[in-house]
């Protein structure tokens, strides 16, 4: 749910070079991803609630400001979720042509293949996940081994570019984002107060590792970064790695998508689920398929929703995704702030360590971030309008669409 392999890297490369790529994706772990594991960590083991972060939000700052988190979230994941199937046409696409040709099409299938995954059940998408991980990963662990084996002692260091320092800062801030998003299956994981802590800590090491690695390999090799877009990590295996591996990395490419958009696939949908249940919105969203309980007509709403989102540009989504995403961010600190406060004997099988200071501040480093990719989008076009001003209007229609909800469907007698 967090990330899928060095791929999306490319453009940051291609921003600040090999050498300023690895100090953003060094640094901003520290400042945006440590802190938001931990408060996932604290707030996952506390409050193993279905719909997650919703649940904690709602608990903590009421039902109104829980509505919100679900409503950004989702709006989120309308333009998140529009970047997996265009990356996955563009990698597939280089060996089947006829995926390019027909990119709306394979898309399409794309999001109804995920749909019929998730139909299978939380835990089929947690193993097809983890074995797409490791397909994934494997072509580029061979890829690291070789540069870093034959990399030159004398060789020339790669030109060093800076030509758009914030802008690589907003493509590490999407990599690096989506650590709560695995609390709304929670009461569909197994000892959750142990492993969301333990799962959270992990995988904020191993996605860092492979981020940086294969960046330094290719560092090593003194290639120029400045050319560098979507797909050059297949044409730089074709030219120190053979192509075998190349092949291998576009297969890779196809599936890191794959596994992406089922996981968080699975995780949107328990949130209307959770909003119907709280009369937020109609009671057809909480049903459920027999066996494996997984909120169908919640499922089949998301995959019609992002199917309608398909067609805008990379860049462009990511600038309004981390606004509405960073909202949300933002009430889950005030949640994790202010719970600390009400409800100081919550147990907590896992608490950050220090008092009330130290738990407020960690919001600031993630706070400082969006602060900087919202002055960095400020000139992005989304649909005619400025992307700040885009997302902010999406922001602005969350109380309105609170009001409606409330008015339209909580006289509604509670879901049994």
């Amino acid at each position: 749910m967090v990330a899928g392999g060095p791929f999306g890297l490319e453009e940051l490369i291609a921003k600040v070079g090999f050498r300023g790529a690895l100090v953003v994706l060094a640094v901003t772990p520290i400042l945006w991803s440590l802190p938001t594991a931990l408060m996932v960590g604290e707030l996952g083991a506390a409050l193993p609630e279905e719909g997650g972060f919703y649940a904690w939000v709602k608990r903590a700052l009421g039902p109104f400001w829980g509505f919100q988190e679900a409503w950004l979230s989702l709006a989120a994941s309308v333009v998140d979720m529009a970047i997996y199937p265009t990356l996955f046409v563009a990698y597939l696409g280089r060996l089947v042509p006829w995926v390019a040709t027909h990119g709306v099409i394979t898309s399409v299938a794309f999001i109804g293949a995920c749909l019929l995954w998730n139909l299978r059940g939380a835990g089929a998408v947690g193993r097809g996940a983890t074995v797409l991980a490791v397909v994934l990963l494997l072509p580029f662990a061979v890829l690291a081994a070789v540069n870093l084996w034959h990399a030159p002692l004398s060789r020339t260091p790669s030109p060093t570019s800076l030509r758009d320092p914030l802008g690589a800062v907003l493509i590490a801030l999407w990599n690096y984002m989506g650590w709560d998003n695995a609390s709304t299956v929670a009461p569909e994981v197994d000892a959750p107060q142990r492993t969301y802590p333990r799962a959270v800590a992990i995988s904020l090491t191993l996605v860092a590792l492979t981020y940086l690695i294969p960046v330094a390999a290719a560092a090593a090799t003194g290639v120029d970064p400045s050319n560098w877009t979507s797909g050059s990590w297949v044409d730089f295996a074709g030219d120190t790695a053979g192509p075998l591996v190349a092949k291998a990395l576009v297969v890779a490419g196809a599936v890191s998508p794959l596994g992406m958009f089922g996981a968080l696939m699975m995780s949107y949908s328990r949130l209307p689920m959770a909003l119907a249940h709280d009369r937020l919105l109609p009671k057809a969203f909480g049903k459920r398929l027999g066996k494996t309980q997984v909120p169908w007509v919640s499922l089949v709403a998301c995959a019609a929703l992002w199917t309608a989102s398909l067609g805008l540009s990379f860049e462009r989504l990511v600038a309004v995704d981390i606004l509405l995403y960073g909202a949300s961010l933002l009430l889950e600190f005030a949640a994790l702030v202010w719970l600390r406060v009400r409800a100081p004997d919550l147990p907590r099988p896992y608490k950050i360590p220090g008092g009330i200071g130290v738990v407020a501040l960690l919001g600031l480093g993630p706070l400082l971030l969006l602060g900087l990719a919202f002055v960095r989008n400020l000139e992005e076009q989304v649909w005619g309008m400025k992307s700040s001003y885009f997302g902010l209007l999406i922001v602005a229609a969350g109380p309105l669409a609170y009001l409606g909800a409330r008015a339209v469907w909580t006289a509604r007698p509670p879901a049994s």
